[in-house]
């Protein structure tokens, strides 16, 4: 296989591997904010703002993978 090829493939799974988690994650909170919003509607601005926060904990992994993938497709 060639050099070239070959980091566009490990740039594509560096990259699509490492925003998975955050994805599922993402959806998972979401899903219990959204419950816990149900059941106790008067605390929807703290489990709204916690959830963002959340939110962007989980994107930051998917930011890094987006640099790893960076990294192996122009650096090396």
């Amino acid at each position: 296989m060639e050099l070239g090829a070959a980091r566009l493939i490990a740039g594509a799974w560096a990259f699509g591997l490492g925003a998975i988690g955050p994805g599922i994650g993402i959806g998972i909170a979401a899903s219990g904010a959204l419950n816990s919003i149900a059941r106790n509607p008067e605390v929807s601005g703290q489990v709204t703002t916690n959830m963002f926060i959340g939110f962007a904990f989980a994107e930051a992994l998917a930011i890094f993978g987006l640099v790893v993938s960076l990294i192996i497709l122009f650096v090396m």
